[in-house]
C-alpha cells in the first residue's frame, strides 16, 4: 500500500491563509502524523487535494513537499483513517429521527441533512467497510419510511418495456390517478391536460381499487402508466407519446429529483416549497392541479428560455 506524504512549512503569519489551509487539510480527510506533516492514500482524488493545497501555500510564501511512501513491514496506515466513530454518531442520528419520522417538510429537510452528513463521511472513507454497509442500510431504510409515509401508496418501478404511443388515441378520455397528488401525479396531469389530452377528465382516487375500468390510470401499481425503471409516471409519459418540446427535458429533471431523488436541480427547493403551499391549502384536488398547472406552465417557460433561478 503506498501513501502520500505532504510536509508543509508556513513563514507568514497570515492568519486567513493558515486557516485555508487547515480547513482545507480536514477536508481532504487527511491523518495528521505530526504537526505540518500529514498523510493520505495515493489516490487520485487524494493527490489532487495534496497539489491544490501545496500550491496555494506556496503562492503565499509557503514550503511545501510531496512525498510518495511505501507502508513499511509491519506498519499499518488504516486505523489512522478509521471513520467508525463518524459513522456510529450519524447511524444514532439516523435511529433517532426514525423514531421522530413524520410527513412534514421538517422531516424531508432533515433528511436532506443526514444524507449530505453521510456523503461527506463516505467521501473521506478510504478504506470501507461494515460501518459504511450499515450505515447505508439504516439511510436507505429511513428514505424508504419517509416515502412511504408521503405517498402510501407510491407504485413500485417495473421493468416493462415503454411502447410509443399515438396522441390522437388518446383524446377525451377520463384519467385516474391517488387523489391528494403529489409532484409527479400533478406534473403528470398537467402533461396529460397540456400536451396529451386537452380535454381529459380526471378522478381522483381513494383507494386505487375504485378505479373504474374505463379508465386510464397512471401513478400507482397496475395503472397503464407508473413507474419503469428508474423513470417516474412523468418520464414514462413523455417517452410514451415521445414528446420533446423546449423545456420538457428539464422539467422532468425537476420531477424525478422531487419524486425519488438524484440529482438536485437549482429550482427544486423553490418550487417544492410553492406546491406544497398549495397542497396545504387547497383541499380540493381538482382545484389543486389547477393552481399547479400555473407552476408548471411557468416553469416550461422558464426552462424553455433558458431563464435561471436568479434573474
Amino acid at each position: 500500500m503506498t501513501y502520500l506524504i505532504l510536509i508543509i512549512s508556513l513563514t507568514t503569519e497570515n492568519t486567513s491563509i493558515r486557516m485555508r489551509v487547515w480547513r482545507a487539510v480536514k477536508a481532504s480527510g487527511a491523518a495528521v502524523l505530526r504537526d505540518g506533516v500529514y498523510l493520505l492514500p495515493n489516490q487520485e482524488t487524494c493527490l489532487n487535494a495534496f497539489t491544490a493545497i501545496s500550491a496555494d501555500l506556496q503562492n503565499h510564501g509557503g514550503i511545501t513537499q510531496l512525498l510518495g511512501c511505501e507502508a513499511l513491514d509491519g506498519a499499518d496506515f488504516k486505523p489512522l483513517f478509521d471513520r467508525t466513530p463518524a459513522y456510529t454518531a450519524l447511524l444514532a442520528e439516523l435511529e433517532a429521527f426514525s423514531k421522530q419520522l413524520d410527513h412534514s417538510q421538517q422531516s424531508q429537510k432533515t433528511l436532506r441533512k443526514l444524507q449530505k452528513q453521510f456523503a461527506a463521511i463516505t467521501e473521506s472513507d478510504f478504506f470501507p467497510g461494515e460501518a459504511q454497509n450499515q450505515v447505508a442500510s439504516a439511510m436507505q431504510a429511513l428514505e424508504a419510511k419517509l416515502k412511504q409515509l408521503l405517498s402510501p401508496d407510491e407504485p413500485q418501478p417495473q421493468d416493462n418495456a415503454i411502447s410509443q404511443l399515438a396522441i390522437a388515441d388518446f383524446q377525451g378520455k377520463h384519467w385516474a390517478t391517488r387523489q391528494r397528488p403529489w409532484v409527479d401525479r400533478l406534473a403528470s396531469a398537467w402533461l396529460i391536460r397540456r400536451f396529451i389530452d386537452p380535454n381529459a377528465e380526471f378522478i381522483w382516487l381513494a383507494a386505487i381499487s375504485d378505479c373504474p375500468a374505463h379508465a386510464l390510470g397512471f401513478d400507482f401499481d397496475g395503472a397503464r402508466f407508473s413507474h419503469s425503471g428508474n423513470k417516474v409516471t412523468f418520464e414514462v409519459l413523455l417517452q410514451s407519446f415521445s414528446l420533446t418540446q423546449p423545456g420538457l427535458p428539464a422539467l422532468a429533471g425537476l420531477v424525478h429529483f422531487l419524486d425519488v431523488g438524484g440529482i438536485q436541480p437549482a429550482e427544486a427547493i423553490g418550487v417544492e416549497a410553492v406546491l406544497a403551499g398549495l397542497r396545504n391549502s387547497l383541499n380540493d384536488d381538482q382545484q389543486l392541479l389547477d393552481a399547479a398547472c400555473m407552476v408548471f406552465d411557468s416553469l416550461l417557460t422558464a426552462f424553455a428560455t433558458g431563464v435561471k433561478p436568479h434573474e
